[in-house]
Protein backbone atom coordinates (compact mmCIF):
# COMPACT_ATOMS: atom_id res chain seq x y z
CA UNK A 1 0.00 0.00 0.00
CA UNK A 2 1.32 3.34 -0.64
CA UNK A 3 2.17 6.17 1.70
CA UNK A 4 4.25 8.89 1.41
CA UNK A 5 5.06 12.01 3.80
CA UNK A 6 8.27 14.49 5.25
CA UNK A 7 9.54 13.81 8.79
CA UNK A 8 11.39 16.61 10.75
CA UNK A 9 13.73 16.37 13.49
CA UNK A 10 11.17 15.46 16.42
CA UNK A 11 10.39 16.38 20.62
CA UNK A 12 7.64 15.24 22.32
CA UNK A 13 4.37 17.36 22.97
CA UNK A 14 3.07 17.91 26.10
CA UNK A 15 -0.47 16.20 26.73
CA UNK A 16 -2.60 17.45 29.50
CA UNK A 17 -6.30 15.85 30.78
CA UNK A 18 -9.00 17.77 30.24
CA UNK A 19 -10.76 19.90 27.53
CA UNK A 20 -7.03 20.61 25.76
CA UNK A 21 -3.60 20.21 25.18
CA UNK A 22 -0.52 21.83 25.94
CA UNK A 23 2.76 23.26 23.62
CA UNK A 24 5.67 25.23 23.12
CA UNK A 25 8.94 25.11 24.87
CA UNK A 26 10.59 27.89 26.70
CA UNK A 27 9.41 30.94 27.84
CA UNK A 28 5.28 30.58 27.07
CA UNK A 29 2.95 27.70 26.98
CA UNK A 30 0.04 27.95 25.03
CA UNK A 31 -3.44 26.27 25.74
CA UNK A 32 -5.98 25.82 22.83
CA UNK A 33 -9.44 23.80 22.46
CA UNK A 34 -9.18 20.03 22.02
CA UNK A 35 -10.12 20.59 18.42
CA UNK A 36 -7.32 22.56 17.62
CA UNK A 37 -4.95 20.25 18.58
CA UNK A 38 -5.98 16.98 17.71
CA UNK A 39 -3.80 14.21 18.96
CA UNK A 40 -5.20 11.89 16.57
CA UNK A 41 -4.59 13.50 13.27
CA UNK A 42 -1.21 15.22 11.97
CA UNK A 43 -3.53 18.08 10.68
CA UNK A 44 -5.02 19.23 13.68
CA UNK A 45 -1.17 20.23 14.55
CA UNK A 46 -1.58 22.33 11.21
CA UNK A 47 -5.00 23.78 12.30
CA UNK A 48 -3.36 24.68 15.70
CA UNK A 49 -0.49 27.02 14.40
CA UNK A 50 -3.24 28.60 12.10
CA UNK A 51 -5.12 29.08 15.27
CA UNK A 52 -2.12 30.91 16.26
CA UNK A 53 -1.99 33.49 13.66
CA UNK A 54 -6.24 34.39 13.77
CA UNK A 55 -7.63 36.14 16.28
CA UNK A 56 -11.02 35.23 15.32
CA UNK A 57 -12.22 31.35 14.29
CA UNK A 58 -13.22 30.54 10.57
CA UNK A 59 -15.65 28.47 9.71
CA UNK A 60 -13.21 26.52 7.44
CA UNK A 61 -9.57 26.92 6.69
CA UNK A 62 -7.30 26.24 3.46
CA UNK A 63 -4.43 23.54 3.74
CA UNK A 64 -1.73 22.83 1.52
CA UNK A 65 -0.74 19.41 0.63
CA UNK A 66 2.92 19.80 -0.90
CA UNK A 67 5.10 17.14 -2.34
CA UNK A 68 8.48 17.60 -2.75
CA UNK A 69 11.68 15.10 -3.59
CA UNK A 70 9.15 12.43 -2.38
CA UNK A 71 8.23 13.60 0.62
CA UNK A 72 4.64 15.43 1.42
CA UNK A 73 4.22 18.18 4.02
CA UNK A 74 1.38 20.37 4.87
CA UNK A 75 1.12 23.94 4.86
CA UNK A 76 -0.78 26.93 5.33
CA UNK A 77 0.12 28.32 1.95
CA UNK A 78 1.72 26.96 -1.14
CA UNK A 79 5.45 26.31 -0.42
CA UNK A 80 7.59 27.67 -3.07
CA UNK A 81 9.35 24.89 -5.51
CA UNK A 82 7.09 21.94 -4.15
CA UNK A 83 3.60 21.01 -5.90
CA UNK A 84 0.86 22.10 -3.98
CA UNK A 85 -3.02 20.77 -3.73
CA UNK A 86 -4.85 22.92 -1.88
CA UNK A 87 -8.09 21.23 0.82
CA UNK A 88 -10.47 23.23 2.48
CA UNK A 89 -11.18 21.48 6.42
CA UNK A 90 -13.90 22.62 8.68
CA UNK A 91 -13.18 24.26 11.96
CA UNK A 92 -16.51 22.20 13.25
CA UNK A 93 -15.67 18.60 11.79
CA UNK A 94 -16.74 15.82 13.87
CA UNK A 95 -12.80 14.06 12.43
CA UNK A 96 -10.13 15.83 10.98
CA UNK A 97 -9.29 13.84 7.66
CA UNK A 98 -5.81 12.52 7.37
CA UNK A 99 -4.12 14.69 4.27
CA UNK A 100 -0.41 13.06 5.11
CA UNK A 101 -2.84 9.37 4.60
CA UNK A 102 -0.18 7.29 6.37
CA UNK A 103 -0.17 5.21 9.78
CA UNK A 104 1.79 4.93 12.43
CA UNK A 105 3.85 7.47 14.60
CA UNK A 106 3.59 10.74 12.89
CA UNK A 107 6.73 12.95 14.81
CA UNK A 108 8.01 16.54 13.44
CA UNK A 109 7.83 19.99 13.63
CA UNK A 110 5.95 23.19 12.98
CA UNK A 111 8.12 25.88 11.29
CA UNK A 112 6.98 29.85 10.56
CA UNK A 113 7.95 31.72 8.12
CA UNK A 114 7.48 35.14 6.51
CA UNK A 115 5.93 34.68 2.88
CA UNK A 116 4.95 37.67 0.71
CA UNK A 117 4.19 39.53 3.83
CA UNK A 118 2.58 37.09 5.93
CA UNK A 119 3.39 34.47 8.32
CA UNK A 120 3.03 30.98 6.97
CA UNK A 121 2.74 27.73 8.91
CA UNK A 122 3.55 24.03 7.84
CA UNK A 123 5.69 20.77 8.54
CA UNK A 124 8.85 21.50 6.10
CA UNK A 125 11.79 23.20 7.33
CA UNK A 126 12.16 25.57 4.59
CA UNK A 127 14.98 28.27 4.20
CA UNK A 128 14.33 31.14 6.68
CA UNK A 129 11.75 28.88 9.00
CA UNK A 130 12.09 29.48 12.74
CA UNK A 131 10.91 25.93 14.50
CA UNK A 132 7.66 26.78 16.71
CA UNK A 133 6.95 23.44 18.43
CA UNK A 134 7.73 20.03 17.78
CA UNK A 135 4.61 16.88 17.59
CA UNK A 136 4.17 13.53 18.04
CA UNK A 137 1.01 11.73 17.06
CA UNK A 138 -0.83 8.38 16.33
CA UNK A 139 -3.59 8.35 13.76
CA UNK A 140 -5.81 6.09 15.54
CA UNK A 141 -6.16 3.16 12.00
CA UNK A 142 -3.22 2.07 10.73
CA UNK A 143 -4.08 1.63 6.95
CA UNK A 144 -0.59 -1.30 6.68
CA UNK A 145 -1.62 -4.45 5.58
CA UNK A 146 0.22 -7.81 4.12
CA UNK A 147 -0.59 -6.85 0.66
CA UNK A 148 -3.47 -9.33 -1.55
CA UNK A 149 -0.98 -11.39 -3.34
CA UNK A 150 0.38 -14.50 -2.06
CA UNK A 151 3.81 -15.87 -3.29
CA UNK A 152 3.89 -17.73 -6.39
CA UNK A 153 4.49 -17.85 -9.68
CA UNK A 154 5.69 -15.17 -11.39
CA UNK A 155 3.11 -13.69 -13.91
CA UNK A 156 5.70 -12.19 -15.88
CA UNK A 157 3.10 -11.92 -19.04
CA UNK A 158 0.42 -9.50 -17.40
CA UNK A 159 1.24 -5.79 -18.45
CA UNK A 160 4.85 -6.76 -18.60
CA UNK A 161 5.21 -3.84 -21.78
CA UNK A 162 3.85 -1.45 -19.04
CA UNK A 163 6.40 -2.74 -16.33
CA UNK A 164 9.52 -2.56 -18.21
CA UNK A 165 8.97 0.86 -19.50
CA UNK A 166 8.14 2.35 -15.77
CA UNK A 167 10.54 0.86 -13.94
CA UNK A 168 13.36 1.87 -17.14
CA UNK A 169 11.76 5.46 -16.77
CA UNK A 170 12.16 5.66 -12.77
CA UNK A 171 15.63 3.79 -13.06
CA UNK A 172 14.26 0.90 -10.83
CA UNK A 173 14.44 -2.92 -11.26
CA UNK A 174 11.58 -4.28 -14.05
CA UNK A 175 11.82 -7.61 -11.55
CA UNK A 176 11.36 -5.38 -8.00
CA UNK A 177 8.42 -3.34 -9.35
CA UNK A 178 6.44 -6.59 -10.44
CA UNK A 179 7.15 -8.06 -7.38
CA UNK A 180 5.37 -5.32 -5.27
CA UNK A 181 2.84 -5.34 -7.84
CA UNK A 182 2.20 -8.93 -7.05
CA UNK A 183 2.51 -8.76 -3.01
CA UNK A 184 0.15 -5.40 -3.56
CA UNK A 185 -2.47 -7.07 -5.80
CA UNK A 186 -1.30 -10.11 -7.03
CA UNK A 187 -1.81 -8.35 -10.32
CA UNK A 188 -5.24 -6.99 -10.29
CA UNK A 189 -6.00 -4.38 -11.93
CA UNK A 190 -9.27 -4.13 -10.36
CA UNK A 191 -7.69 -5.27 -6.52
CA UNK A 192 -9.04 -2.88 -3.26
CA UNK A 193 -7.58 -3.73 -0.26
CA UNK A 194 -10.04 -3.72 2.87
CA UNK A 195 -8.07 -0.24 3.57
CA UNK A 196 -9.28 1.33 0.98
CA UNK A 197 -5.99 1.31 -1.86
CA UNK A 198 -6.84 0.59 -5.23
CA UNK A 199 -5.58 -0.94 -8.21
CA UNK A 200 -2.94 -3.00 -9.05
CA UNK A 201 -0.33 -0.96 -7.31
CA UNK A 202 -2.84 -0.63 -4.25
CA UNK A 203 -2.64 3.15 -4.10
CA UNK A 204 -4.07 5.49 -1.74
CA UNK A 205 -6.18 7.91 -2.95
CA UNK A 206 -3.91 10.90 -1.70
CA UNK A 207 -0.91 9.15 -3.08
CA UNK A 208 -2.88 8.48 -6.27
CA UNK A 209 -3.41 12.30 -6.34
CA UNK A 210 -0.14 13.11 -5.57
CA UNK A 211 1.59 11.08 -8.71
CA UNK A 212 -1.47 12.07 -10.94
CA UNK A 213 -3.16 8.87 -11.19
CA UNK A 214 -6.38 10.21 -12.39
CA UNK A 215 -8.08 6.18 -13.07
CA UNK A 216 -6.47 4.24 -9.87
CA UNK A 217 -7.99 0.60 -11.83
CA UNK A 218 -6.35 1.45 -14.99
CA UNK A 219 -3.34 -0.52 -14.50
CA UNK A 220 -1.25 1.26 -16.98
CA UNK A 221 -1.67 4.29 -14.74
CA UNK A 222 -1.50 2.76 -11.30
CA UNK A 223 1.99 1.16 -12.61
CA UNK A 224 3.57 4.21 -13.99
CA UNK A 225 2.38 6.19 -10.50
CA UNK A 226 3.70 3.27 -8.35
CA UNK A 227 7.13 3.16 -10.62
CA UNK A 228 7.76 6.71 -9.67
CA UNK A 229 6.70 6.42 -6.14
CA UNK A 230 9.23 4.02 -5.55
CA UNK A 231 11.68 5.49 -7.32
CA UNK A 232 11.51 8.46 -4.96
CA UNK A 233 11.47 5.95 -2.21
CA UNK A 234 14.73 4.54 -3.05
CA UNK A 235 16.32 8.01 -3.54
CA UNK A 236 15.00 8.65 -0.27
CA UNK A 237 16.23 5.51 1.54
CA UNK A 238 19.72 5.51 -0.58
CA UNK A 239 18.79 2.68 -2.65
CA UNK A 240 18.04 0.01 -0.06
CA UNK A 241 14.85 -2.09 -1.09
CA UNK A 242 13.39 -3.39 2.00
CA UNK A 243 13.47 0.28 3.36
CA UNK A 244 11.65 1.33 0.16
CA UNK A 245 9.08 -1.42 0.61
CA UNK A 246 8.00 -0.85 4.37
CA UNK A 247 7.80 2.53 3.65
CA UNK A 248 5.41 1.80 0.21
CA UNK A 249 3.53 -0.60 2.72
CA UNK A 250 3.80 1.60 6.31
CA UNK A 251 4.63 5.32 5.41
CA UNK A 252 8.17 6.63 5.29
CA UNK A 253 7.38 8.63 8.60
CA UNK A 254 7.46 5.44 10.04
CA UNK A 255 10.73 4.06 8.71
CA UNK A 256 12.34 7.12 9.89
CA UNK A 257 10.88 6.94 13.19
CA UNK A 258 11.62 3.56 13.63
CA UNK A 259 15.06 3.67 11.92
CA UNK A 260 14.55 0.75 9.93
CA UNK A 261 11.49 -1.38 9.04
CA UNK A 262 8.45 -0.49 11.21
CA UNK A 263 7.56 -3.49 13.85
CA UNK A 264 4.61 -3.91 12.66
CA UNK A 265 3.55 -7.38 11.57
CA UNK A 266 2.15 -6.52 8.58
CA UNK A 267 4.68 -4.58 7.05
CA UNK A 268 7.35 -7.36 8.53
CA UNK A 269 5.78 -9.85 6.76
CA UNK A 270 5.08 -7.48 3.78
CA UNK A 271 8.62 -6.71 3.30
CA UNK A 272 9.50 -10.71 3.02
CA UNK A 273 6.58 -11.46 0.87
CA UNK A 274 8.29 -8.54 -1.69
CA UNK A 275 11.96 -9.83 -1.54
CA UNK A 276 10.40 -13.81 -2.00
CA UNK A 277 8.81 -12.55 -4.86
CA UNK A 278 11.56 -10.24 -6.15
CA UNK A 279 14.08 -13.42 -6.22
CA UNK A 280 11.22 -15.31 -8.07
CA UNK A 281 10.88 -12.43 -10.54
CA UNK A 282 14.56 -12.21 -11.25
CA UNK A 283 15.11 -15.98 -11.75
CA UNK A 284 11.55 -15.64 -14.34
CA UNK A 285 12.55 -12.59 -16.26
CA UNK A 286 16.35 -13.77 -16.35
CA UNK A 287 15.07 -17.25 -18.14
CA UNK A 288 12.54 -14.87 -20.20
CA UNK A 289 15.48 -12.87 -21.26
CA UNK A 290 13.64 -10.00 -19.58
CA UNK A 291 15.28 -6.18 -19.22
CA UNK A 292 15.79 -5.15 -15.77
CA UNK A 293 17.47 -1.80 -14.33
CA UNK A 294 18.90 -2.44 -11.20
CA UNK A 295 20.11 0.76 -9.50
CA UNK A 296 19.64 -0.47 -6.42
CA UNK A 297 20.67 -1.98 -3.48
CA UNK A 298 18.69 -5.30 -1.37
Amino acid sequence: MAHGKDIPESAPVTPVTGQGMTFGAGARTRRLPSWRMDSRWPLGIVLTALALACAQPAPARTVYRCLRDGTISLSTAPEPGSQCDAKQVADDAAKLPNLWGMNGVQSGAIYQRLQDGVMVYGTRALPGSTRLMAFSVTPPDSPAHAGLGVVGTPRIDVHAADFLAAARANGIDDAWLRAVAHAESGMQADAVSPKGAQGIMQLMPQTAATYRVADAFSAVQSIRGGARYLGDLLRRFHGDRHLAAAAYNAGAGAVDHYGGVPPYAETQAYVDKVDALYTLYRQALGSAGGGRVAHARS
